[in-house]
């Protein structure tokens, strides 16, 4: 039993989809198996990947959106409910070894750490072993991994030809292989969630050379190409609109030819990556297939919601520059640093055209409850149980529809109390009818969506959905009626011929919000990063004390530096002349750090990309001595400055800050990932000894220190 996840892969992105992708070992699966065109997901990865591991809707789990965010409600505590075992738990009382490998996201990120706990991690939600991240993306070249119940230091870096996707592939078929070796009479089940196609778009050199020039055209000459293809290969109905350009996306022609080459580049790291997912995914297949295990292994992709809306209008070279609001100066980006794009120094995303040409037929994108946010690939192959020559299946279908068909397929049943919990029911079917039947019908009569105010509902064929923007009324709103066994892409709206039918379905959207846990609606998103003060928090006071050594400490675990006036104090034991790293946050692209090098002390504060650094002498005798930088702010701008056992030694102006500091988090004594600064190379350990690190933070955030929600999803009018 394998289940291959994917991460903000649009309904067209695969081969097999319509698109000109590479993606060879994904379509073998699908010809060799069935293509479903109706699959649905909640338009967000924690959501879905909750949806498809537990078969509950994701509101009635305690995950209404990321796992970043726990606001208290029961609809969204940043973990799964007890009161919903996963498959993995239920698979695992049944005899199964359970594995999972790749992204997880699906535990409150404050509890990430070292210091855990561990209650949600993958070990204790029924996985025998576990490896890869715990967050919700990762740099692919220097990811910060987690081993079971620890962290781990990747195995090796991009200059030894590393990548996380071949890791946790790698990994994966070690466990299968030492399971096949000792108990070969024992099933197992593999959860494969890779962190392809997430940004940051990396993949190996190679791959990214191969799509050089192949997206000349522009999104725009793409996008209907791929449509054209949907339409011969039967993918999506005769008669299908291909929607309308969404509101914000330029037309191609009006871009500058900085911005069409810096475009073409961006998507051209995506393809590279995608092509170097499958490229796993088909390591994988041949495994199996050597075991001879592959015939009755069934074996399911999906994605967890449609192509992302991150990247903007343009297009970004880090993805932090959306979430920070800062821009980036193409012009500069495409002078000077073109080819850095897909490879160990970039974090890049495309831009809202390649996006919805990779939802194409469809609008809007991740986040929205219109088809580009919910409409993904399923793939399913199972020669021994799938008897049937028609390979697309048109039902609808929802992510909450994979844990009941593999219990279907496995006979393990699901206990009405487990652990000491009783247990929700399960809001999915199985799909398994359809397997062998085309004509069989959908597994279930109606499915409610919400993704951090967008609505949507979908009743026997229709289809009702609003699109939410923060902050207005939601009474105010208005939906919008589609017939989706007459309208694939949402294209054309009856609401004004039908009211009855609205209302009625609307009405019934409120019943099931009532009935699911949805309520109350919530349409915070970027605000929520960080603001958990609770008493058992890392964050539950404006001082944290560190004594090393320490595992690395990840982002939403870290101090809540960004925007804030701070100070840091390192007490250090030295001999003479030491060197080495004594704080590091982030990466190459946005970060902080703290270091000694050349009898200097320097704090480097990397603004995605603009280094603004404050340095000083610091000849240091053997013994004891303090170290300190201090972060003041002043509006929008603020002095940096390093202090020696209490001289000031240098006060360096900061014009631009950082709010967001990035997804990686951070190493007190060493920087073993991505390197913040080019000064040394990692882990560039301290060679002294550092008795602790003092962060405080001086005052509370002010409110222009988050984020607008109005910028978070950058989809909108």
């Amino acid at each position: 039993m394998v289940l291959i996840v994917l991460d903000d892969t649009g309904f067209a992105h695969f081969g097999c989809y319509g698109s000109t992708l590479a993606t060879p070992a994904v379509d073998a699966l699908a010809g060799g198996g069935l293509r479903y065109t109706g699959f649905h997901t909640t338009a967000l990865c924690s959501p879905s990947r909750a949806c498809l591991l537990t078969g509950r809707n994701h509101h009635s789990v305690g995950m209404r959106g990321i796992s970043n965010w726990n606001t208290g409600y029961p609809h969204m505590r940043g973990g799964i409910s007890p009161r919903a075992a996963t498959v993995g738990e239920v698979l695992r009382s049944h005899g199964y070894a359970t594995y999972a490998a790749g992204k997880w996201h699906l535990a409150p990120m404050i509890e990430t750490s070292a210091a855990g706990p561990h209650t949600n991690w993958p070990l204790q939600k029924g996985f025998d072993r576990y490896y890869g991240f715990l967050q919700g993306e990762t740099d692919q070249f220097f990811p910060e991994l987690t081993h079971d119940n620890h962290h781990v230091t990747p195995p090796a870096g991009p200059e030894n030809g590393y990548h996380v996707s071949e890791d946790i592939v790698d990994r994966s078929m070690d466990w299968i292989r030492d399971l096949a070796s000792v108990r070969p009479d024992r099933p197992f089940f593999l959860y494969l969630a890779f962190g392809a196609t997430h940004a940051p778009h990396q993949s190996p050199a190679e791959f990214r050379e191969r799509w050089r020039g192949k997206f000349d055209e522009g999104y725009d000459v793409i996008r209907r190409r791929w449509y054209e293809r949907q339409l011969e290969m039967g993918i999506i109905p005769e008669g299908t609109m291909l929607a309308p350009r969404n509101p914000g996306v330029p037309p191609w022609g009006e871009l500058t030819t900085a911005q069409r080459v810096f475009s073409c580049r961006l998507q051209e790291a995506f393809a590279a990556m995608i092509e170097h997912t499958d490229a796993q995914i088909g390591r994988l297949v041949e495994f199996l297939r050597s075991l001879g295990r592959l015939d009755n292994t069934l074996l399911m992709v999906v994605s967890d919601n449609g192509a992302s809306q991150e990247g903007g209008p343009l297009g970004v070279m880090d993805e932090f520059s959306f979430f920070n609001m800062l821009g980036e100066d193409i012009d500069d980006l495409v002078a000077d640093r073109l080819d850095d794009i897909g490879g160990p120094r970039s974090h890049s995303n495309y831009p809202w055209g390649w996006a919805q040409a990779g939802n194409s037929p469809l609008r809007w994108y991740k986040q929205n409850t219109y088809g580009g946010g919910v409409r993904d690939p399923l793939i399913v192959h199972w020669p021994a149980g799938i008897d049937s020559t028609v390979q697309i299946r048109r039902q609808f279908c929802h992510a909450v529809d994979v844990t009941p068909t593999i219990l279907d397929v496995t006979g393990a049943p699901l206990p009405e109390n487990f652990g000491g919990h009783p247990q929700l029911p399960l809001h999915g079917r199985s799909l398994r009818p359809t397997f062998s039947d085309p004509t069989a019908p959908p597994p279930r009569s109606i499915q409610y969506f919400e993704q951090m105010g967008h609505r949507g509902i979908w009743i026997d064929g229709w289809k009702a959905t609003t699109y939410h923007r923060p902050g207005q009324p939601y009474d105010l709103e208005e939906w919008e009626l589609f017939h989706l066994d007459d309208d694939f892409s949402e294209c054309h709206d009856l609401s004004s011929d039908q009211p009855e039918r609205l209302r009625s379905m609307v009405d019934a959207w409120w019943a099931q919000a009532g009935a699911m846990g949805v309520l109350p609606l919530d349409d915070r998103t970027i605000e929520l990063f960080g603001a958990d003060v609770r008493q058992t928090s890392p964050h539950a006071s404006l001082r944290y004390e560190y004594r090393p050594p320490l595992s690395h400490i990840p982002a939403d675990a870290a101090p809540l530096l960004g925007g804030r006036p701070w100070t840091i104090t390192a007490e250090v034991l030295v001999d003479f002349h030491p060197t080495g790293v004594l704080y590091a946050r982030g990466s190459h692209n946005v970060g902080h750090a703290f270091f000694m090098d050349h009898s200097h002390l320097h704090f480097d504060y990397n603004a995605l990309g603009r280094h603004f650094r404050a340095s000083a002498p610091a000849n240091l005798t053997q013994g004891r001595h303090v170290l300190e930088a201090r972060f003041d702010r002043n509006g929008a701008t603020g002095v940096l400055s390093v202090v020696v056992d209490g001289e000031e030694g240098a006060r360096v102006p900061v014009p631009q800050i950082v709010r967001m500091l990035g997804s990686t988090g951070m190493d007190i004594g060493c920087d073993r990932l991505s390197v913040v600064v080019d000064d040394y190379q990692g882990p560039n350990e301290f060679t002294g000894a550092i008795e602790r690190v003092v962060f405080e933070l001086r005052g509370r955030r002010s409110s222009e220190d988050v984020a607008a929600t109005a910028h978070t999803e950058m989809g909108r009018e």
